[in-house]
């Protein structure tokens, strides 16, 4: 079986829509998903991932299910310097190793860092939306093992944002959505294919065979989008300082 995460393209987030240049990103990545026999296609409820999706559900006459859980993994919790509430991966490097079990998909959310957020009940909502989905394909998660009662060749797709699908990608491979969090970025209309391996009849693995293949806007000649990224430090410079930074003291929502 092959799943497909799509990030939504290049975002406006303050309408909830794509910006133009991200228009042209869907239109070109809809070029590309059309050529994949795709079973089924899932959608978060949020209006940038509708929109990315709409260019490939035209072209296929297809629509599209929509899974509220999709709507990007949205715990928020209190910096540790600041006290400002926000996402919970956008935090300095020397911090989230730190965290009691940063590295264990068991452990993490229970780090006491975590207590008095809504982190620990929104993986929990990621974990039973990530196992509800998958039953309907015959997958159920048994430890650290996932078990299968018919491993097909279908192909289905989830068009959401970067957060979520790494939290849903940590689950399916067993390790800490904080380490894919803050050690990988899957720009805006990029594409991320997990399949199962079935090694031992009965049990599967899930594989990451591209993570945030953008090959739809390079070919094209597009420019990549940094949507995601966060503001660098240099020497004598303070990058906290919203005047500094230009995010006027907010993050990056994804």
């Amino acid at each position: 079986m092959r799943i497909l995460l799509i990030r939504h393209a290049e975002p406006d987030y303050a309408v909830d829509s794509l910006t133009p240049k991200g228009r042209v990103e869907a239109e070109l990545l809809s070029r590309r998903l059309i050529q994949f026999d795709i079973r089924d296609f899932y959608v978060s409820p949020l209006g940038r991932a509708k929109d990315t999706a709409a260019y490939t559900l035209e072209k296929l006459h297809r629509t599209a299910e929509e899974l509220p859980w999709l709507a990007e993994f949205r715990a928020r919790v209190a910096d540790p310097v600041t006290g400002r509430k926000h996402i919970p991966w956008d935090f300095p490097p020397r911090f989230w190793p730190g965290l009691p079990g940063a590295g264990d998909v068991r452990a993490w959310a229970d780090a006491p860092f975590f207590d008095g957020s809504d982190v620990k009940a929104i993986w929990q909502e990621t974990v039973d939306g990530a196992d509800a989905l998958l039953a309907r394909y015959g997958f159920r998660k048994d430890g650290a093992v996932w078990r299968c009662t018919e491993n097909t060749r279908d192909t289905i797709c989830l068009f959401c944002h970067f957060g979520i699908s790494m939290a849903f990608l940590a689950y399916l491979t067993d390790c800490s959505p904080l380490v894919l969090w803050h050690h990988t970025l899957t720009l805006p209309s990029s594409l991320t294919e997990v399949v199962t391996e079935e090694r031992t009849r009965g049990e599967v693995s899930f594989r990451v065979t591209r993570l945030g293949d953008i090959a739809h806007l390079e070919t094209a000649g597009e420019k990549r989008s940094t949507a995601g990224l966060f503001p660098e430090c240099f020497t004598g410079i303070d990058s906290t300082d919203p005047a500094v930074n230009g995010t006027s003291g907010t993050e990056p929502v994804y």
